[in-house]
C-alpha cells in the first residue's frame, strides 16, 4: 500500500480490500468472512479518526497510513530459526507459548494445541476450522464495528491471530506466553484479531510480548476480544517493546458478566507511536476489574492511553491506574471515562493518571472523567503531572546517594507502584528488572536481540 495523491487514504484502504478480496476471503473461513462486507461499509462511513474524534484528539491517526506499507494477504515464507534471532525479554517464566509473525499464527504444523485438561490455543483461523461453533459464537461480538473505524478497517482485513478457549472449571496451573514479531524486508500493515473466551469458573494468565525483529517500518492494527463467563478470572499483562518505527494500534474489548474478575496491566516499554483502548463492559452484578498501565517514553516517541469502563449493573468495582515517564521530546495523553449507569447502584469506581515529566519539552495531556447516573456509588477520579520530588531527591543526596543515583531510585519507586499488581511473581521480577534497565538507559528495544535494529 502506498500514498496515493489523487485519492484519499480511506478510499486507497477501501480499494486495496476490493481489489484483494478474493485473496482475503480465499484464505479464510466462514466465520471470519462473515462481518467483512458490514465492516469495510462502516469504515468507508467512518474512516479514520481525525482531530474532530474527541478521543483521537492528541493523536494524529490518519499520516501513519500514508507511509509506503506493504500488506500480505497470506504467510510469507520467511527461512530462519526463532532461536537463532530472538530470544525473549521475559525468558523461561514457565509458559505454554503461542507465537505469531507479522499477524499469521507460527506453526508450519499443528496451529492448535489442546491440554489434557480441554484449554485450546492456537490460530484463531485454526480454530474458526476446528471449533466452529466456539468461534462463531463470539467472534465479532463485542468489538464496535460501527463506531470505531479502526476496528472496522480490522474486522474487514483479518485472517488470523491468536485463539485461546479455556473450559468450565479449568484452572490454568501456569502462563500462556503470546509472543507478536514483526519481521520483514518491506514497510509493512499488520493487522490481526485475538479471541480469548474464559467459561464458567475458570481461570488463566496470559502474557502479551510485542517485538519488531527488522528496522523497516510497521504498522499494527490489533483488536483483542476477551469474553469472562459468571466467576471466571483473567490476568492479562501486556509488554510493549518495539523499535521507533513501529506504529502500535490495540483495541482491547472485554465482556465481563456475573462475580467475574479481569486484570489487565499494559507496559510500554518502547515504540514510536503507541495507540491503546481499552473497553471495559461490567454486564452483571459482583463484576471486578483493575487496570493498569505503565509508559517510558524518550526521544520523539508518543504514547496515548483511552480507556472507557463502562458500569452497566449494580454492585460491581473498577480500579484503574496509569503512569508514565516521558523524557526528551516524548508526548503522551490519556483519556479515561467511566460510566455508571442508572441501576449500576453501590458501584465502585477509582482512576487515577499520574505523570513524571523529565525536561520542559516533554508534554502530557490527561483528561479523567466520571459520568455518573447513579446516586448510591463511590467514585474518585484523578490526575498528576509534574516533576520528580525535589525534597525527596534532597534528602537521598544528603544520605550519600549520587544526583543521577537519587532520580533513577524516584522513578523507579513510581513505577513499580503499577508493576507490583502483576500477580506471577517470576514475570514481576523480571518487568522490574527491565524497567530499571530501561530508565537507566540500559535496554534498547528488544534487549536480548542480537539484530540491534533500533
Amino acid at each position: 500500500m502506498s500514498k496515493t495523491t489523487n485519492i484519499s487514504i480511506k478510499e486507497e484502504l477501501v480499494d486495496l480490500y476490493l481489489s484483494n478480496l478474493d485473496l482475503i476471503t480465499d484464505n479464510s473461513t466462514p466465520t471470519l468472512n462473515r462481518g467483512r462486507q458490514s465492516a469495510i461499509e462502516n469504515f468507508n462511513l467512518l474512516g479514520l479518526p481525525d482531530a474532530k474524534n474527541e478521543r483521537y484528539k492528541y493523536s494524529k491517526i490518519e499520516p501513519l497510513f500514508t507511509q509506503d506499507l506493504e500488506k500480505y494477504f497470506a504467510p510469507k515464507d520467511i527461512t530462519f530459526k526463532i532461536d537463532d534471532i530472538f530470544r525473549c525479554d521475559i525468558p523461561e517464566i514457565g509458559t505454554d507459548l503461542a507465537l505469531v509473525l507479522n499477524g499469521f499464527y507460527l506453526p508450519k504444523g499443528d496451529k492448535l494445541t489442546k491440554l489434557d485438561n480441554g484449554l485450546i490455543y492456537g490460530s484463531l483461523a485454526e480454530a474458526s476450522i476446528k471449533y466452529p461453533e466456539i468461534v462463531s459464537k463470539h467472534y465479532n461480538s463485542i468489538a464496535d464495528n460501527v463506531g470505531e473505524g479502526l476496528v472496522a478497517l480490522n474486522t474487514a482485513f483479518v485472517q488470523d491471530g491468536v485463539f485461546i478457549y479455556v473450559p468450565k472449571g479449568v484452572e490454568m496451573n501456569r502462563p500462556l506466553q503470546i509472543i507478536n514479531l514483526l519481521m520483514s524486508d518491506e514497510n509493512l500493515l499488520v493487522q490481526y484479531r485475538n479471541l480469548i473466551i474464559l467459561e464458567e469458573s475458570s481461570s488463566a494468565s496470559v502474557v502479551v510480548c510485542d517485538h519488531s525483529l527488522s528496522s523497516q517500518k510497521f504498522l499494527s492494527n490489533v483488536v483483542t476480544e476477551i469474553v469472562a463467563k459468571p466467576n471466571s478470572k483473567l490476568e492479562l499483562v501486556k509488554m510493549q517493546n518495539e523499535h521507533n518505527d513501529s506504529t502500535q494500534l490495540s483495541h482491547v474489548y472485554i465482556h465481563q458478566q456475573k462475580d467475574s474478575k479481569v486484570t489487565t496491566n499494559t507496559i510500554s516499554l518502547h515504540g514510536g507511536f503507541i495507540r491503546n483502548n481499552l473497553n471495559v463492559l461490567l454486564d452483571d452484578a459482583g463484576c471486578e476489574n483493575s487496570s493498569y498501565g505503565l509508559y517510558l517514553m524518550d526521544r520523539n516517541q508518543h504514547i496515548d492511553n483511552y480507556s472507557f469502563i463502562d458500569h452497566a449493573k449494580p454492585h460491581c468495582t473498577s480500579n484503574e491506574l496509569f503512569k508514565g515517564i516521558l523524557d526528551e521530546q516524548a508526548t503522551g495523553a490519556f483519556n479515561g471515562r467511566i460510566l455508571v449507569r442508572r441501576d449500576a447502584q453501590q458501584t465502585q469506581a477509582f482512576q487515577a493518571n499520574n505523570n513524571l515529566l523529565l525536561t520542559a519539552d516533554a508534554k502530557m495531556n490527561t483528561k479523567p472523567q466520571l459520568e455518573i447516573y447513579a446516586d448510591d456509588v463511590k467514585c474518585s477520579h484523578g490526575a498528576t503531572v509534574g516533576q520528580l520530588d525535589l525534597e525527596a531527591k534532597f534528602y537521598m543526596q544528603t544520605r550519600g546517594i549520587g544526583e543521577k543515583e537519587a532520580m533513577l531510585l524516584l522513578m523507579i519507586g513510581f513505577a513499580h507502584d503499577v508493576v507490583k499488581k502483576i500477580t506471577i511473581e517470576p514475570l514481576r521480577e523480571r518487568i522490574d528488572e527491565l524497567v530499571n534497565k530501561r530508565l537507566r538507559g540500559e535496554l534498547s528495544r528488544c534487549h536480548n536481540c542480537p539484530m540491534h535494529c533500533c
